[in-house]
């Protein structure tokens, strides 16, 4: 019997290569479409916002794209991460199935969202990008994109959700540490977000309002300012493909491979970046292995959503895209996942969902942390609220193989530490949480407000 734990690779093994779905998806792309004349956008405007080098990357269709030594060097801060077996939790669990997670929370950050976040501080640096703007739930992406603007002396504004803006102090220090301006949103600062303000001083905010604000504040700048985020679009999934891709080769080292690849999913980065390699194996040499999207009952957009074109954001500034969605003017409940709380899902995500080569569950957050206390108990880790999610749906895969007697494989992607989180296990433990089921008929009266497009623009 193989006891191993952990299966490491060294800096040699640092994937050169991020994968891009878009070479091997069956799936042809949904046009982006211009949010005021609703026809397909141009280069040139996406560029108020990105630079061509990320905008090359979103409708790319080459297979493998190189990532730049400059950012390889920086990944190898914490790069490749682990891949661990859990097996204490497994013992927990009297389970006959094998439960790996990636551990991402090694990261500076504690997440995976720096794998993107350098990437994209690096192509504005070429670009001559000055300052980046952003919005952040949590506070994981905003604390990763601080960190790599600090790497390349970029300034940030960092847009965030107030209910965690006000509920995870500590990751509003942690970006100022790295040299961030962080508003808790709605603001003052733009337009958008005095008009929210001016209808409801007391907004919790959400994570479509806080784009809203993040992306006015780089559109009016004149130039001196891009816009970066952490989710959703293509380039931000491309990259955060070198989790699946190390993933692959510690489950070779393992000598198993993963009936069932798991992560929880807001906007899609984290689930994608582990998942799309296994997908491209699946595609293209006969692997079947599920995939498996895990997200809060009370943000359900996959499960709930209804798969139609609709703003990015709840000014209806963003660009407008083919996706799961709960309408651009939801406003979720304040749960402690705040890196869950998006009103949509990833264009690519939502479409391989809608076509049978993803499966999604939506589980409640009683029981999401009831399972990360007991990973915490027993395999030492306290996991951020969001990766909770995923460990759910982990145990209820090994329940289901103990219940069957059947040895399954299930890796899960640890995508974050919940070390600044423990205002919401305090609030677990004292009895303070509740469950929330966002209600079907809230997603009916949301889709009365979708954007007005035309069939022949969606084709």
């Amino acid at each position: 019997m193989n006891a191993q734990t952990r299966f490491l690779l060294n800096e040699n093994d640092l994937p050169k290569y991020w994968y891009n779905i878009n070479a091997d998806s069956p799936v042809p792309p949904a046009p982006v479409l211009h949010p005021a004349t609703k026809e397909p956008v141009t280069p040139d405007f996406l560029n108020v916002l990105f630079p061509m080098d990320l905008i090359q990357q979103e409708v790319s269709s080459e297979r493998y794209i190189e990532i730049p030594d400059e950012v390889r060097e920086i990944y190898k801060l914490y790069r490749p991460t682990p891949l661990v077996r859990a097996r204490r939790l497994e013992q927990a669990l009297d389970t006959p199935a094998h439960i790996y997670y990636k551990n991402e929370s090694v990261s500076p950050a504690g997440s995976h969202k720096p794998n993107t976040a350098i990437a994209q501080a690096y192509y504005n640096k070429l670009a001559g990008t000055k300052a980046l703007t952003t919005e952040t739930g949590a506070g994981q992406w905003g604390s990763a994109l601080a960190l790599a603007c600090g790497f390349f002396d970029l300034d940030l504004e960092v847009y965030m959700v107030r209910v965690s803006y006000d509920n995870k102090p500590y990751r509003r220090i942690m970006m100022e540490n790295y040299g961030a301006q962080v508003y808790a949103s709605p603001t003052g600062h733009t337009q958008f977000g005095r008009s929210v303000l001016s209808h409801h001083p007391d907004s919790p905010g959400s994570l479509g309002i806080a784009i809203s604000e993040a992306v006015e504040a780089a559109a009016t700048s004149n130039g001196t300012k891009k816009y970066s985020l952490g989710s959703v679009l293509n380039h931000v999934l491309l990259h955060q493909t070198v989790i699946g891709e190390e993933s692959l080769k510690q489950m070779d080292l393992a000598g198993e491979y993963p009936d069932v690849v798991i992560g929880c999913v807001g906007g899609g980065s984290n689930f994608a970046g582990i998942s799309y390699p296994f997908l491209r194996e699946n595609l293209l040499n006969g692997h079947r292995t599920r995939l498996l999207a895990v997200e809060p009952t009370s943000t359900p957009s996959l499960t709930c959503g209804v798969y139609t074109f609709d703003y990015g954001d709840s000014a209806q500034m963003a660009p407008i895209v083919k996706m799961h969605t709960l309408g651009h003017d939801f406003v979720p409940a304040p749960i402690h996942a705040g890196g869950l709380r998006y009103h949509g899902m990833a264009p690519s995500l939502s479409a391989l969902f809608e076509a049978g080569y993803l499966q999604a569950e939506a589980v409640p957050q009683l029981a999401t942390f009831e399972a990360a206390v007991l990973f915490s108990r027993t395999e030492g880790i306290i996991p951020a609220p969001e990766s909770a999610h995923a460990i759910l749906s982990a145990i209820n895969q090994a329940l289901q193989a103990k219940e069957r007697g059947e040895k399954r494989v299930i890796l899960f992607n640890l995508s974050g530490h919940g070390n600044f989180d423990l205002a919401a296990y305090q609030a677990y433990h004292s009895g303070q949480l509740q469950d929330y089921a966002y209600p079907r008929a809230a997603v009916q009266a949301s889709m009365e407000h979708l954007p007005k497009v035309e069939l022949a623009a969606a084709i």
